[in-house]
């Protein structure tokens, strides 16, 4: 039968989380030592981009069967066995950069492995969170886990530029293997309660009848498909940003790894006072119009670094900081609407559909970025995706039934 989540599977819940912070950052101080290497290497936005999409593509791809994984089999051996994987490929890189055998090419078929572990990672982990903790702290362990994420994205930057001065990258990957030793403990001694009922456990549903269940439920709940959407075509419009940033800097405004670590760190400071602000906060109402304002916001701060004067990283930091001070309030928001408005038996197939969805345009975005950014300019290209970015979140909250939702969620907490 169905557990009920209360306070001993709360504390239970937030052991495992302390175990998953740690392979958090050793996962973000690799993805830094990795993309500076290519960035310092090739000098090359195309070369950022393809990056991008070797990552993305597996990802979009995989996570069509990663939340129907997520619901079907046992969540603790689905996060074991995906965690292995990608701190084995860590390890194989290791030998590679060791034997001066790696070429920068090679590291898109990691980023593409890594991706498909991810992409079972992600909806299994989003999928423990309600079974877990229950209802009335959703909202604010959503931001604590965005506080506790932004802390992490913080030192991880400044870790991974401080071992890039006095270790050679192969010597920093090991920080990877080491934070998933650490992370599995908890992992393996916390016990992770099943959604699913005895009787459903026995029947041998397809994959596509699971995961078709999922799309019904999401037309069902008015105004969700609207979200999603939205969230599709923002993250289309933030990939020049967030996949040409290292480049802008190094190549436009001849930054250093420290520039780039430290306007990354600015980023996740704001992140971490907006993770504050959920967290301390019991309820939000009006959550569709908060969303709405703040990726309005975001989208006003991401224009404005297309007039960067050259060397200012001084307005870098202030504006990554805006822009990180937004992303734990749409996301904690935007996490618990889905995992209110959601069943939770289901919520793996959804947020497995919300993934795809939102990240299929991704390596499109990744894909145009670096050709666009080499033929018209990355400054001209960051306007434009900014100002559309802004008019089609503007449009959709006005033209579509997305406001319902938060009407929906409100009968849901009644």
């Amino acid at each position: 039968m169905e557990e009920k989540a209360d306070r001993s599977s709360f504390k239970s819940y937030l052991f495992f989380w302390s175990g998953q912070l740690f392979s958090i950052l050793g996962s973000n101080i690799v993805f830094f030592v990795l993309i500076w290497w290519i960035t310092d290497t090739t000098q090359s936005a195309v070369a950022l981009s393809i990056g991008s999409v070797s990552y993305f593509v597996p990802f979009v791809v995989v996570s069509l069967i990663g939340g129907v994984v997520a619901d079907k089999y046992d969540k603790k051996k689905v996060i074991f066995i995906v965690d292995s994987l990608q701190a084995f490929s860590t390890f194989i890189m290791f030998l590679f950069f060791s034997f001066n055998f790696m070429e920068y090419w090679m590291l898109y078929f990691f980023f593409a492995f890594r991706a498909v572990c991810q992409a079972f990672h992600d909806p299994t982990q989003s999928a423990i969170i309600p079974t877990m903790v229950p209802k009335d702290k959703l909202s604010r362990i959503n931001g604590i886990n965005f506080l506790l994420s932004g802390f992490i994205h913080i030192i991880g930057p400044m870790i991974g530029a401080t071992l890039l001065i006095f270790l050679t990258i192969e010597q920093a990957l090991w920080i990877d293997i080491i934070t998933f030793f650490i992370a599995v403990i908890p992992l393996l001694l916390v016990k992770i309660p099943s959604m699913r009922k005895e009787e459903e456990k026995h029947k041998q549903l397809s994959f596509w009848k699971e995961f078709n269940s999922g799309f019904k439920i999401l037309l069902t709940i008015p105004g969700l498909l609207a979200l999603i959407t939205q969230a599709m075509i923002c993250n289309f419009l933030m990939q020049p940003i967030g996949s040409l940033l290292p480049y802008y800097i190094r190549v436009l405004h001849n930054g250093t790894v420290v520039d780039f670590a430290m306007i990354s760190v600015y980023f996740n400071i704001g992140m971490l006072i907006g993770g504050i602000i959920t967290s301390i906060k019991k309820k939000w109402k009006y959550k569709i119009p908060i969303i709405t304002i703040a990726i309005v916001i975001h989208g006003i701060v991401y224009a404005l670094f297309a007039f960067v004067p050259i060397g200012v990283f001084f307005l870098m930091m202030l504006y990554s900081a805006i822009r990180g001070f937004t992303m734990p309030i749409i996301n904690a928001l935007y996490f618990t609407i889905l995992q209110t408005c959601v069943p939770h038996e289901k919520l793996g197939r959804i947020t497995s559909i919300d993934n795809t969805l939102s990240f299929v345009s991704i390596p499109i975005g990744t894909s145009l970025a670096g050709p666009l950014a080499e033929i018209y300019g990355i400054r001209p290209l960051f306007f434009v995706s900014a100002s559309l970015y802004i008019t089609t979140t503007i449009m959709i909250y006005i033209f579509t039934n997305l406001r319902q939702l938060d009407f929906e969620e409100k009968s849901n907490e009644s």
